[in-house]
C-alpha cells in the first residue's frame, strides 16, 4: 500500500465498518456516500465503536488517533485521488453495481484496486464490460468485519492474481483473515457453508425432531466451541487416530446414509417461520432487537481478545 489512502465509496452498514478496520490498520481511509448526512454518520459510528474496541484491546492507538484517519470526502473523485484501494459499499443490487463501477474504472488511478463488498453478485456480472476489469474483485466481509475477522476475496475469470495477492496482503496488513477464492462461484465460501447448515436447521424444525432452542444449543454449546478456533477439515483431522483420512474412512458411511435425507428443501417463509418467529419473540421481543445486538457486539469483543490473547499464549 505504500502509505496510500483507501476509499471507502458507501458509508451505509457495511462501508462504516470497513472504514473502522482500515483506520485501525494505520491506513487513511476517505469515506464518500451520495448521501452526505449518511456520511457524516458513519464517521460518528466509529466515533462510538472505537472506545470500546479499545478497552477490549482490540486496537493499539488510542480511539481518537484511529478515528482521526477517518475523513470524508466531498466527491467520488476526491475520495479516489491517490487511493491503492477502493472499498464500493453501495446496496446489493447488480444495476447499482454496474453503473458505479463504470464509474470507478474512468475516475479511479490504473493501479487502484477496485473491489466490492457485494455479498452475493459475482464480480463477472458487474466488471466484464470495463476496460480495467483485471483490477476489479469481491471483498466481501462477515459483519461487522472489525469483530469478525474472515473476508472473502472473489476473483472474476479476468482478475489479475496480482490484484487478488494485494487485496489478501492489505487485509493481512490491518489484521484480517482472508478467505482467498481460486475461482467465483455463486454464495462464495460463506454463504454456501452457512447455508448449509440452515437449510438443516429449518429441516430438524419443520419435522419437528428439535425446537430452536435445541438447534441452537447444539451449535452454540457445541460445534462452535470448536468451530471458533479451528475449522471442519482441521477439527475431523484431529477427530481420529489417524488424522483426516482415517476419520473418513471411519465416519464417511454416516454421511453417505444422512445425505439422500437433507436434499429436500423447506420453505423458509412457509408455516415454519410461523412457530419459529413465535419462539424468537417470546425469547426476545422486537424492541430488544437493538440490545442484544449490541450484546452480540460485545461478546464479539469478548472472544476476540480472548483468541487474540490464547493465540499468543497457547500458539495458533
Amino acid at each position: 500500500m505504500n502509505g496510500k489512502p483507501v476509499a471507502c465509496i458507501g458509508a451505509g452498514l457495511v462501508g462504516r465498518a470497513w472504514a473502522i478496520v482500515f483506520a485501525s490498520g494505520g491506513l487513511e481511509v476517505r469515506l464518500f456516500d451520495e448521501n452526505p448526512e449518511i456520511a457524516g454518520k458513519a464517521r460518528d459510528f466509529a466515533a462510538e465503536m472505537l472506545p470500546g474496541l479499545a478497552e477490549a484491546g482490540l486496537i493499539d492507538e488510542t480511539p481518537e488517533a484511529v478515528l482521526g484517519r477517518i475523513g470524508i470526502a466531498g466527491s467520488l473523485e476526491a475520495a479516489l485521488d491517490g487511493a491503492a484501494h477502493v472499498q464500493e459499499s453501495t446496496p446489493e443490487r447488480l444495476d447499482m453495481k454496474q453503473a458505479i463501477f463504470a464509474r470507478l474504472d474512468v475516475a479511479a488511478g490504473p493501479e487502484t484496486v477496485l473491489a466490492s463488498s457485494s455479498s452475493a453478485i459475482l464480480p463477472s456480472k458487474f466488471t466484464e464490460r470495463l476496460a480495467g476489469r483485471h483490477r476489479c474483485l469481491v471483498v466481501h466481509p462477515i459483519n461487522p468485519p472489525y469483530l469478525v475477522r474472515a473476508a472473502e476475496v472473489v476473483p472474476a475469470l479476468w482478475t489479475d492474481p496480482a490484484v487478488v495477492e494485494s487485496a489478501a496482503d492489505l487485509l493481512r496488513s490491518c489484521g484480517m483473515a482472508p478467505i482467498v477464492m481460486k475461482r467465483e462461484i455463486d454464495g462464495f465460501v460463506m454463504n454456501r457453508m452457512q447455508g448449509a447448515l440452515l437449510e438443516e436447521a429449518f429441516r430438524l424444525v419443520a419435522d419437528g425432531y428439535a425446537s430452536i432452542e435445541d438447534v441452537d444449543v447444539g451449535l452454540r454449546e457445541g460445534l462452535a466451541l470448536r468451530w471458533s478456533f479451528m475449522g471442519p477439515f482441521e477439527t475431523i483431522d484431529l477427530n481420529a487416530p489417524g488424522g483426516v483420512r482415517d476419520y473418513a474412512e471411519r465416519y464417511q458411511s454416516i454421511y453417505t446414509r444422512l445425505f439422500p435425507s437433507m436434499q429436500r428443501r423447506v420453505d423458509w417463509s412457509g408455516p415454519v417461520m410461523d412457530g419459529i418467529e413465535a419462539d424468537r419473540r417470546k425469547a426476545l421481543p422486537v424492541d430488544g432487537l437493538e440490545a442484544r445486538q449490541k450484546w452480540r457486539d460485545r461478546r464479539l469483543m469478548a472472544l476476540a481478545r480472548h483468541k487474540r490473547d490464547a493465540a499468543r499464549d497457547i500458539g495458533e
